[in-house]
């Protein structure tokens, strides 16, 4: 469940306040959320997954306050029950594909199942790419390796920030078939925020800033 009140939000030195509409989706409910660049729509991402404190109003995710809890227990709420996909790749580059995956198991405090990690891979096309470093994957490939990153813990909610708006129509189709079928099957909502109107059809939910 995730739930918004009342929320608005104000910059320091900036005299512009962001207002957002109540939001309130049910389990497994999907929202997309539109609007132009400016309007506000990465500033209602950040609120959403706690990386911003709102200026009034409340986040509410699977009946947690965000405002209730300080930095630490913040930190960990996000950290097992947050999904996020940015539009730019934060994958270790040190690593290798499917140690980033087993890394984000590690700090989200969740159990390293290999069996899981494995099936993910296949599902999003990646499973020849495991010991792939990061620089070796294309932009497709680290698309959907985002993606992974951000379910692998089974999280309650997905949040999309412009996952598709750099892509061509057939990989964005692709990519966010990926996102509603993997929010599907760890019983996460989604929430996508974007400007990219191809994808609107995909979703039954949305509003727009």
């Amino acid at each position: 469940m995730v739930q918004t009140n009342n929320l608005t939000f104000q910059y320091k030195k900036s005299k512009h306040v962001f207002s957002f509409p109540n939001i309130s989706l049910e389990k497994q409910d999907n929202l997309l959320i539109l609007g132009k660049s400016g309007i506000g729509k990465t500033t209602l991402l950040h609120l959403l997954a706690g990386l911003l404190k709102p200026s009034n109003g409340d986040v509410i995710i699977d009946k947690m306050n965000l405002s209730s809890l300080h930095d630490n227990s913040l930190d960990k709420f996000r950290g097992q029950n947050i999904g996020l996909v940015f539009q730019k790749n934060y994958a270790i580059q040190s690593l290798n594909l499917i140690d980033n995956l087993q890394t984000r198991l590690f700090l989200s405090k969740k159990p390293i199942n290999k069996t899981l990690i494995d099936t993910l891979l296949m599902q999003l096309g990646l499973d020849s790419h495991k010991k792939s470093k990061i620089n070796e994957l294309s932009v497709g490939q680290l698309q959907r390796l985002n993606i992974a990153l951000s379910v692998i813990h089974n999280p309650k909610v997905i949040l999309a920030d412009e996952p598709t708006s750099s892509l061509d129509d057939e990989n964005c189709k692709i990519v966010i078939e990926l996102l509603i079928k993997q929010a599907e099957q760890t019983n996460a909502n989604l929430i996508v925020i974007t400007h990219d109107n191809r994808i609107k059809s995909f979703f039954q939910n949305s509003i727009t800033l």
